[in-house]
């Protein structure tokens, strides 16, 4: 059974755990569970119930009436908050509910759902990457096992990797050849296969080396095939080497090859190269995209 802490709520439903004890005392709203050592905690059932509250709450419904009504009320009024009313928070808790279940059907319909209203350039960004940090949250506290985690993610590469082969090959030539991979530790590759994707709608040709590459794989594709520039994303701090080093690493094997690096970890690194372009957020990485 998942177990998650009155702080693990406050993370994930954006309510500080001092209102979450108020509204348990002053409303009886959802007395959390208490273990052998008098800890209170609350379980999957408890997650789900408290994140469509948080997601009512913060979308101007008062927490007093929110506490008299049954949970199918409480569900039923959450799918009725129009999309401009913060329809992403309520499809990123719906996944993440379809995730803790393993319930397969319910995800894929979720998911393309989402991607039927917004379209895969503001579905991706918009609801999948802060749905990826949210269950990436549940996994390092030890509140889900990996298998959850693995199962949303590979239920999300089957998506980008249908939508990608649906695309037409580049027709136009350019000369430039993107190699597309994570390095080695890094197994998060949800974002490079959405820049795959986004890259070849433009027409820029890609080669997807995948996740986990060695320096050595990649000098040996390189003797084979020739390409122009390397990309590759960061999401973990889980390296062997520290970033500036990778890429240091990089520019010796790869002389004159383009660097492009982009993900969470970039806004951290503090190296000027001619060779290296650091893509700093989502914001620029849709530019880099277009050419701008």
């Amino acid at each position: 059974m998942n177990e998650f802490s009155i702080r693990d709520i406050e993370n994930l439903c954006g309510i500080k755990a001092h209102t979450l004890r108020m509204w348990e005392q002053r409303y009886r709203l959802h007395i959390p569970k208490r273990n052998a050592g008098n800890h209170r905690f609350y379980d999957s059932d408890d997650l789900k119930y408290l994140l469509r509250i948080a997601f009512l709450y913060h979308n101007g419904h008062k927490i007093s009436r929110l506490a008299l009504l049954e949970e199918k009320e409480i569900s039923r009024l959450a799918l009725m908050i129009p999309p401009d009313g913060g329809a992403n928070a309520i499809f990123i808790n719906h996944l993440i509910e379809a995730s803790l279940d393993f319930d397969q059907d319910l995800f894929d319909r979720i998911l393309h759902n989402i991607i039927l209203h917004m379209g895969f350039e503001k579905a991706i960004p918009g609801v999948v990457y802060p749905f990826l940090e949210k269950i990436g949250l549940l996994w390092m506290t030890g509140n889900i096992v990996p298998a959850q985690e693995h199962f949303a993610s590979a239920l999300i590469i089957k998506k980008l990797l249908v939508a990608t082969a649906g695309l037409e090959d580049p027709t136009l030539p350019d000369e430039r050849k993107f190699l597309l991979f994570t390095p080695e530790g890094e197994f998060h590759e949800i974002p490079l296969l959405y820049m795959r994707y986004r890259m070849k709608r433009q027409g820029m040709y890609t080669i997807y080396f995948g996740r986990n590459a060695s320096l050595d794989e990649l000098r040996y594709f390189g003797s084979q095939r020739p390409f122009t520039h390397l990309y590759f994303h960061l999401v973990t701090h889980l390296l062997r080497h520290d970033p500036v080093r990778y890429l240091k690493k990089l520019i010796d094997c790869f002389p004159g090859k383009q660097i492009v690096v982009s993900g969470n970890v970039v806004a951290a690194i503090r190296y000027e190269h001619p060779q290296v372009h650091l893509l700093q957020s989502p914001e620029e990485m849709e530019n880099f995209v277009r050419g701008n």
